[in-house]
């Protein structure tokens, strides 16, 4: 499933593409065909990321809400004339480009009233142009729930997946097995700073970068991390733990984060 960072890069790399143009909208798979009907030809008013959501806003003050999930894949790029495919779910496009989406977890229309509902149901995004951590520090540290988990939980904190988790806690050696009410706000707000940082720096690069001595690779998506997958920690080579927590596979060194 795509972090945050990406759906934030996301946004950015396709507002030249959509945003203030008329778009025609379809479905090529035909599973959101009425949705596309209702803005086909709308004019886009921006492209706004939110935690791990997409929301494509048009003129006519409907959304088009998506989350790629585990399988959702966005392809964008010129327009060439040939057919889309029909797998796609929901094409965006415009005389010059077009944005297709295929797989997506939930691609929807959403009213104002229900964008405010989504807003409210997931936690505050890490990457908001306004950063407003204080309802994440609450909730965390009211929790008995593992700081690992709650991490993961988007309606805690949204924007951040298994590799950062991972990473944020290995930098500020915060063992992930560790209550939430354990930790003091200092902590959070530090969990919350270094999150932002790396998800930042994800955003301008396009790749998971956690390395502080690490360049961009020649790679487009090559990702520099610590822990996430080694053996042995790089800062103490003490042997990693590799478990799960929160359905997905955690990387932690009982040396550095205790």
């Amino acid at each position: 499933m795509p972090e945050g960072h990406t759906i934030h890069r996301a946004a950015l790399d396709q507002k030249p593409m959509l945003d203030g143009q008329d778009v025609a909208d379809s479905s090529p798979q035909r599973r959101f065909s009425k949705g596309a009907a209702l803005i086909d030809g709308r004019i886009c008013t921006g492209i706004e990321a939110l935690g791990k959501h997409l929301l494509y806003h048009f003129d006519n003050g409907l959304s088009v809400h998506i989350h790629l999930g585990l399988a959702g894949l966005i392809r964008r790029g010129p327009m060439t004339g040939e057919p889309p495919r029909d797998v796609i779910r929901v094409r965006f496009a415009t005389q010059t480009y077009a944005v297709d989406i295929s797989g997506p977890a939930i691609c929807s229309l959403l009213e104002a009233d229900e964008r405010e509902a989504l807003r409210l149901r997931i936690g505050p995004d890490v990457l908001a142009p306004r950063p407003d951590p204080a309802r994440a520090i609450e909730r965390i540290r009211k929790s008995k729930a593992a700081i690992g988990t709650l991490l993961m939980n988007q309606a805690v904190i949204s924007g951040i997946g298994n590799i950062y988790r991972i990473e944020v806690l290995w930098l500020l050696g915060i063992d992930p097995r560790r209550p939430g009410n354990s930790l003091s706000e200092e902590e959070v707000l530090a969990i919350w700073k270094e999150a932002r940082r790396l998800m930042k720096y994800g955003v301008k690069h396009d790749a998971i970068i956690t390395k502080k001595t690490s360049a961009k690779g020649k790679a487009r998506y090559e990702s520099k991390v610590n822990i996430y997958g080694e053996v042995d920690s790089p800062r103490c080579d003490t042997d990693v733990v590799q478990e799960t927590m929160a359905a997905r596979t955690l990387y932690y060194c009982p040396g550095c984060q205790s």
